[in-house]
């Protein structure tokens, strides 16, 4: 593979939608059929689905409902419409899910102190619904455990289904049958919800365009946070905006603190399907870095990018996770770079569903699986880091054909991205990967010259044909 360099570039407008795709109806109605068919493979008598706030995925793909404020639980039946438990604030709420439910007020689910006096006691709420003793049950929380005993729904209602069940009857953790990294509902996405998620990437990906090229010293983190506009969706995860000492610290939230030249950066921002981050240094070019690490391209920055690009071109259907984690492995599995955590996961609603990305994975990646490309470099030292984090996803020959007659504006913007990242930045992908970002693998180091980035082809031309340099 060709070395990399830092090159002037032009990042092209690739385009924004005009309007959100919806889910339909029907496809909802779809997913809880297939979870259906799941749920009587493993043998469950009923399963329930716990949200919450923050963990609201699991429950929101499946009816297109998200609790606000308070908790919810979700009951399926082998038939007929499944029942969801909500507290005081979401009685109206879930009755505006396109999935028709039966909507039960549980009013234990609410905030506290809020009334608790008109609601029947859980007990007799799940027996009515079917769970009785000898039943086996399914608890969908929000992740997975060694054993099927842990769970991560409250005690309160894992004692409940242990009480109502017996000793003849089991609760178990069923949350793998939507989040397995293998095949679980999750994780094979239709075209729905792909356009979706390409939409979803358009809005951070622009919003982190926007500050690469808006950013300046002077400006507070807060104020900087402006320029990713986001626009009301909600989050995945917490804004990340951090600049200074600050910055090392990772996950933190924007603050009052002017930016400064030579300031370490990072920005993440993540909304339902979608999260984009970049990190860098607040310079124009290597004489303005910290001292000591005025090789800060070459000892981190083109490595990385190496391995990314390589990540890249590996990726296919048929592909093992393992393959892809032997290429980081290979190329920055030197202690210096503190690669720790996944080179890369899968991405829905929430911004990491799982990862079949681990050591000696042979777990083939499959159509319809959507990615967040996540490769972490952690020093520790004053080379700081660097990040690409953008959203990918693989559709076979049948799902693009889809893709392209039911959305071809997305179809056009997801061209456009990949002859950009072959023809400027020299990274050649696969027919089936289709990348999301309007920044896509586009790597300024210096962050106040965000025309220049790193690419691997040399002597490359702009589209004016002027030759770089």
């Amino acid at each position: 593979m060709a070395k990399a360099r830092l090159a002037k570039m032009h990042l092209p407008e690739f385009g924004m939608p005009e309007t959100m795709p919806e889910i339909p109806v029907e496809v909802y109605a779809a997913r809880l059929e297939r979870l259906r068919a799941r749920m009587h493979e493993q043998g469950y008598d009923r399963l329930v689905v716990y949200a919450d706030r923050e963990h609201s995925a699991n429950l929101a793909y499946l009816s297109g409902f998200d609790p606000r404020f308070e908790e919810a639980l979700l009951v399926v039946g082998p038939a007929g419409d499944p029942a969801v438990l909500v507290g005081n604030e979401c009685v109206g709420t879930a009755q505006s899910s396109p999935l028709t439910m039966r909507v039960e007020l549980f009013q234990d689910l609410s905030l506290p102190s809020q009334p608790r006096h008109r609601s029947r006691s859980l007990q007799a709420i799940l027996t009515d619904e079917g769970v009785q003793n000898g039943s086996r049950i399914g608890v969908v929380g929000w992740k997975s455990y060694a054993t099927p005993e842990m769970m991560d729904a409250p005690s309160y209602l894992i004692d409940e289904l242990r009480r109502i069940t017996g000793d003849s009857g089991s609760v178990e953790n069923a949350t793998d049958l939507l989040i397995n990294a293998a095949d679980g509902l999750r994780v094979i996405n239709e075209i729905e919800q792909l356009a979706f998620f390409e939409w979803a990437a358009c809005q951070t990906s622009q919003g982190v365009r926007q500050l690469l090229f808006g950013l300046r010293p002077g400006l507070t983190e807060r104020q900087a946070v402006g320029l990713l506009e986001w626009n009301g969706m909600p989050l995945s995860c917490h804004l990340m905006l951090t600049a200074g000492e600050r910055a090392a610290f990772g996950l933190l939230s924007p603050g009052d603190r002017p930016i400064q030249r030579g300031d370490r950066f990072t920005v993440a921002f993540g909304i339902w399907g979608a999260l984009n981050c970049r990190a860098g240094f607040v310079v124009e070019d290597a004489e303005e870095l910290p001292p000591g690490i005025a090789d800060y391209v070459e000892q981190l920055v083109g490595p990385y990018f190496e391995a990314v690009a390589e990540w890249y071109g590996a990726l296919r259907i048929g592909q093992t996770g393992g393959g892809l984690q032997e290429i980081i492995d290979r190329r920055l599995g030197d202690p210096f770079f503190g690669i720790f955590l996944n080179p890369g996961h899968q991405i829905h609603l929430d911004e990491w569903v799982n990862s079949p990305i681990v050591p000696g994975s042979d777990i083939d990646l499959r159509s319809g699986m959507a990615f967040q490309v996540d490769i972490i470099p952690a020093t520790g030292t004053e080379y700081f880091t660097t990040n690409i984090e953008d959203g990918v996803a693989l559709a076979d020959e049948a799902l693009r054909d889809g893709l392209a007659v039911e959305y071809p504006e997305a179809w056009a913007r997801i061209q456009a991205r990949r002859r950009f990242m072959a023809d400027s930045l020299g990274i050649t992908l696969h027919p089936e990967v289709l990348p999301f970002s309007n920044i896509p693998a586009y790597l300024p180091p210096f962050l106040l010259r965000p025309d220049r980035v790193m690419t691997l082809i040399q002597g490359q031309v702009l589209p004016s044909g002027k030759k770089v340099t």
